[in-house]
Parts: structure tokens; sequence; C-alpha cells
């Protein structure tokens, strides 16, 4: 469940509702984003009790490795495939589905990554100015740099796709997401408030997975929702004991929520 809170901080997903052509369309958007969500999660979960049912009964081999378990989906269409040409154009439709679904999420991170260094990192925090060729070139090495680093991950067969995503989402996850949130619906969170929340809570999952996790029992739990946690009361309580955003930001907020309400 505490998986949930990483769509508030995700960097590719929020992008899609900032760049919408029409803040009309907020709302059906956010449906439709919900309704996939239910339903691409729900799908991922019968698959899971599906392998399980499978190799259990021997159909096919012992799932023993999160790397073997990860490949599960394609075991059964290669397995559906071995049944008539229906099963195995069906089978090709499900291997297109992997890749599309990782070249679409691939697309969107590299960009985010590369554009978060050379215009975010670079231009505005360390105030370091660039033409638009050498921030181009500053992004491109960062795509270079990415890719070079998931050959390396990768060049391991028993290493795990699904962990490497999910610590990195519950970093993106407890890191923006608690700030998006009070951003939104807290008028009284200010940037010295955000600045520790983020901080906190990148901080903390890092803590809880290679510190406190490890204990097991109670403490085994999923790193972002402790990291969520913290960097929530982080956020609440550094924004209460520093001075309040400036009247033009709420001024600006309110307006912002009178518009939504309208």
């Amino acid at each position: 469940m505490a998986w949930g809170l990483g769509y508030f901080g995700m960097p590719h997903i929020l992008l899609r509702f900032m760049a919408i052509e029409d803040e009309k369309k907020i709302k059906t958007s956010r449906r439709i984003a919900t309704v996939w969500v239910v339903l691409s999660m729900a799908a991922a979960v019968l698959i899971g009790f599906i392998g399980n049912a499978l190799s259990a009964k021997g159909t096919i081999g012992e799932l023993n490795t999160s790397s073997e378990a990860e490949t599960v989906v394609m075991v059964i269409a290669n397995l559906l495939s071995k049944n008539g040409v229906f099963f195995a154009i069906l089978a090709g439709l499900i291997f297109a589905g992997i890749l599309a679904s990782t070249m679409s999420t691939s697309d969107s991170q590299l960009l985010a990554a590369s554009s978060s260094m050379s215009e975010n990192l670079l231009s505005n925090v360390f105030k370091i100015k660039m033409t638009q060729k050498v921030s181009m070139l500053v992004a491109r090495l960062v795509l270079v740099g990415i890719a070079v680093l998931g050959v390396i991950i990768a060049w391991n067969p028993d290493s795990s796709v699904f962990r490497v995503v999910s610590f990195a989402w519950a970093g993106f996850g407890a890191t923006f997401g608690p700030v998006m949130l009070c951003a939104l619906f807290w008028k009284r969170s200010n940037k010295w408030g955000a600045l520790a929340g983020m901080v906190s809570g990148g901080v903390m999952v890092f803590v809880w997975k290679f510190l406190i996790a490890p204990i097991g029992g109670i403490w085994g739990i999923y790193e972002l929702l402790p990291a969520f946690l913290v960097a929530l009361v982080c956020i609440i309580a550094v924004s209460l004991l520093t001075a309040a955003p400036d009247k033009e930001i709420t001024e600006e907020f309110d307006a912002v929520n009178a518009d939504m309400k309208a």
C-alpha cells in the first residue's frame, strides 16, 4: 500500500499534468490516470498469482530468485506461443507491450534526468551560465552516463530490476511527494520547510533501507513509508518555525484554489 505514496513525487508523472494544454481537463486526466493505475497494478498482481500457481504445478520452472520471478510474464508468453498460431500472435503482442512500456518509461526518465542536470542543477542551483549548445552537450553526457550505469547494472544476471526500481521509487516519492502535497494543500508551507522535507525524506530512504530494515521484524517495511512520514513532519515543523510565505505567494495560492473549485 505504501507504494501508492510514490506517485505524488514522480517527475515523469507530474510533468504530464504540469504540461496539460487545458487546466479544465485535469479532472478528466486524473480519473483516467487513477483507473489506469488500478487496472495495471491489478494485472501485475494477477500475473504474479498465475505465475506462482504455474510454478507450483510444475508447468513452468521454479522461480527461486528475484531476477527469475521478474521474467514470469515472458515465461508465460513463451508457454502460450507453443499452442497454435493465435497464441503465438498473442505472445508476440505481450513481448511488444513489454518493449513499448519499457521504452515509454525510459525516455521520460532520461529526459527528466538530463533536463534536471543541465537546467535545474547547473543553471538554477549553481548559477552556471551556459550557452544552448553547452547545455545540450551536458544533457547528452548525462544520458550517456545513465546508459553506461544501466549496462553495468544489467550485466549481473542475478540483479533485480524490481529492487532497483523500488529503491528509486521510494527516493523520488519521499523526496518530492510530501513537498508537492504541502505546496498544493497547505498555504503555510514555505521554502525552508520544502527544503527540509526533501533532504530528510531523501536521507531517510537510505537510512531505513540499509540500517533499519535489515533488523527485520516490524522494522522490515518498505522504506518509502517511514521516509514519507519523516519528510512530512519536517515540512510542517520547519514551516511553522520559520517565517510564513510572502503575501504574494498566499494570494496566488488562494487564486489557484478558487479556480480549481470553480
